[in-house]
């Protein structure tokens, strides 16, 4: 990484620091990185990472903030880019693994702040993340299903689960082989079963 110039602006300094947090955690546990690691990463001193943050969680809480903003925003911008809720959930799926293939290390935080016993702000973030993301998939699936596109018996919260569920197993299948950009190839053969369990007659 180039070194961050020691007198960027404050808001360029937090952008600065979340995106070292994300290359951190695309090749390291982010539990383990420490803020002497990310001061590091950048050529700083904890010093001065600590005059834009309170300590560790309080960055951890910009960089959740950070990802579920832009994920967000990438998934929505794909969906209102297509012309019916098949095309949309497509859209959404592709967008959503494309932006895991540009930062692997995502996943690694998302999992990570699910799996803390204690209820930090940055995993409260990651719940109401998945929650609205859910709530869109549903509010889609329901469009689809009064269309026609989709079975007019389909479960619909399961069908949105299955929709994350298969996300995050291509994500895990990566993360274990160590190759994200395979996620592209394959989450396209994914959402072709995904597709067929959807439509009229797709599901039994």
């Amino acid at each position: 990484m180039r070194p961050v110039s020691k007198h960027l602006p404050a808001e360029e300094r937090r952008a600065a620091t979340i995106m070292a947090v994300v290359d951190l955690s695309a090749t390291q546990n982010p539990s383990e990185i420490t803020t002497a690691a990310i001061a590091k990463h950048m050529r700083l001193t904890q010093g001065a990472l600590f005059r834009h943050f309170s300590g560790k969680a309080a960055i951890w809480e910009s960089v959740m903030d950070w990802v579920a903003k832009r994920l967000a925003a990438r998934i929505e911008l794909a969906a209102q880019k297509s012309t019916t809720a098949l095309e949309a959930l497509e859209a959404m799926f592709m967008a959503h693994i494309d932006f895991v293939v540009s930062h692997p290390g995502v996943p690694r935080m998302m999992f990570g702040e699910l799996q803390r016993a204690d209820d930090t702000a940055a995993k409260k973030m990651v719940r109401t993340f998945i929650r609205r993301y859910e709530e869109r998939l549903c509010a889609l699936i329901e469009e689809g299903k009064s269309t026609g596109e989709f079975a007019p018996q389909l479960d619909t919260a399961a069908a949105a689960t299955l929709f994350v569920g298969s996300i995050q197993g291509l994500v895990i299948q990566s993360m274990l082989a160590g190759e994200p950009e395979r996620m592209r190839d394959e989450a396209r053969r994914v959402f072709a079963l995904l597709k067929r369990a959807l439509a009229p007659g797709g599901n039994g």
